[in-house]
């Protein structure tokens, strides 16, 4: 997730200070991925640092405002032109555990899958109630209708990433049973071969009578 993106896009809305764009980046994308002030304060100096952003005096609280650049406008313009990088995914704690567990002879794998199933098909139920609240938000139409729809655009996303992960944990698991299977039946001895009837042997022959 791009912090550095997100509070330049809220500055070219234009100046704000510290704790206000805190608030508003929570705001816009539903305080899915929550803030510390502490965050924003030093992304702000980064940005200031790189030329992006600057001081833009204070307001009548005593805040101190900043204010985007040309060049963080310039910056701004290219991120929204740049797709998202998928070269280098980011890690995913699933994945990973899987991937270990499929190693780990002690681990009950299908468990794990289960338990994370379980977890997954809640989020998506609450991420489908967010939903029919934010959908009802923006029907009413009211000043935050923009806030509204942004946070409406992340739900949607988050629900079509918890469908996936179901379906890729569902993939998952009769896959593992397949191999299972097969490397069963690589396992199991080869049945017995029936003995061959040993061949006739020849009867002495008899002494003649006398």
């Amino acid at each position: 997730m791009s912090i550095r993106h997100g509070l330049l896009a809220l500055l070219e809305q234009g100046p704000r200070y510290g704790s206000q764009l805190r608030t508003e980046f929570e705001s816009r994308t539903g305080s899915t991925w929550p803030l510390n002030v502490g965050q924003v304060y030093t992304t702000l100096a980064r940005l200031e640092r790189d030329g992006l952003v600057a001081p833009g005096g204070e307001d009548a609280a005593g805040h101190t405002l900043y204010a985007i650049t040309d060049t963080g406008r310039a910056e701004l313009r290219e991120w929204y032109a740049r797709p998202v990088d998928r070269a280098n995914p980011p890690r995913d704690e699933l994945s990973i555990k899987l991937a270990m567990a499929v190693g780990s002879p002690d681990v009950d794998i299908r468990a794990v899958i289960q338990a994370q199933r379980h977890a997954t098909i809640k989020a998506m139920q609450d991420y489908t109630r967010l939903k029919v609240q934010a959908l009802a938000a923006v029907e009413k139409g009211d000043s935050r209708e923009r806030d509204d729809v942004a946070w409406l655009l992340v739900l949607e996303q988050l629900i079509f990433q918890t469908e996936a992960e179901a379906r890729w944990l569902d993939h998952s698991e009769s896959r593992l049973v397949r191999l299972s299977l097969t490397a069963g039946r690589r396992a199991e001895p080869a049945p017995p071969q029936a003995a061959e009837p040993a061949a006739p042997q020849p009867r002495a022959a008899r002494s003649p009578r006398s």
